[in-house]
């Protein structure tokens, strides 16, 4: 069962995240609900700001464009999944704009995957993966909007030995499961790992359950390890790649950045985040 929240304010999704939601979910064999998250404002009951701004009926506007958006995308899911042969259903729901994310994460905790459609200039799907990547409690998948999802079948693994990357690994296994190739990378100089094997560990694991698998360490360099991550996967053909979310606190990812940060800023393949 996948879930696909979409954003209708300030920014909203384009209609592609309603055609690579449905894609995934037909390659899952799952079924998709989706979700408008459309905005409310409080009203202001101030006379001042009513007679000066007109507040109240600028309010009225907002919130129309954010449900007539909203609309037109759940019926641009609904048109793609009859196309395409799956099963959805959709929602609307409305909440303050500092509390969009948070009543989106609480209503994804009910499926097994949430999907978000991604843009560069779209600040309000990123603060929607944010929130459901801590409030879902389930694995969180990033579609770029500008491509077409395509077929999963090469699934790349961010491997450091890590609790959020083990937990990656464990939530991607409906992708591992149906991939022809998996590749296990580990990057070696932008923290100290927990051993020179620990990439071979895992693809041992995995092959015994039937998957065929391979490993590579890479080297960042200059690059960030989101940018190293995601070069090396889409160099060596990779379809989807599967990492862990802020493996420490968001303190120190927000002084420091993060492999997190890196990929919600700058996507350039499917990512499936799990934390």
């Amino acid at each position: 069962m996948a879930v696909l929240c979409l954003a209708t304010y300030p920014e909203a999704n384009s209609p592609a995240a309603a055609v690579n939601a449905v894609a995934v979910a037909k390659q899952l064999g799952s079924t998709l609900h989706a979700i408008a998250v459309n905005v409310d404002i409080p009203d202001v009951s101030n006379a001042l700001s009513s007679y000066l701004l007109d507040l109240p009926n600028k309010i009225r506007e907002v919130e129309a464009t954010s449900r007539k958006h909203g609309k037109a995308l759940l019926d641009a899911v609904a048109k793609e999944a009859s196309e395409g042969a799956v099963t959805v259903t959709t929602q609307e729901i409305a909440a303050p704009p500092a509390l969009m994310g948070d009543e989106a994460a609480k209503q994804c905790r009910y499926f097994d995957l949430c999907l978000v459609g991604m843009a560069p200039d779209n600040q309000t799907a990123c603060m929607t993966a944010e929130a459901l990547l801590f409030g879902a409690g389930r694995p969180t998948l990033l579609l770029r909007d500008a491509t077409d999802v395509g077929a999963l079948d090469h699934v790349v693994i961010a491997w450091d030995g890590s609790r959020v990357a083990a937990r990656a690994v464990a939530d991607a296994r409906p992708f591992l499961e149906r991939a022809s190739k998996v590749t296990v990378v580990s990057v070696t100089d932008e923290k100290p790992l927990p051993g020179k094997d620990i990439g071979d560990r895992l693809a041992e694991g995995l092959r015994t359950r039937g998957l065929t698998v391979e490993t590579a360490s890479i080297q960042a360099g200059d690059l960030s390890i989101a940018a190293a991550l995601q070069e090396h996967a889409i160099k060596i053909g990779g379809k989807l790649l599967v990492m862990g979310g802020y493996g420490h606190s968001r303190v120190r990812d927000f002084v420091l950045g993060g492999a997190t940060e890196g990929v919600l800023a700058d996507l350039r393949l499917p990512v499936l985040l799990s934390h």
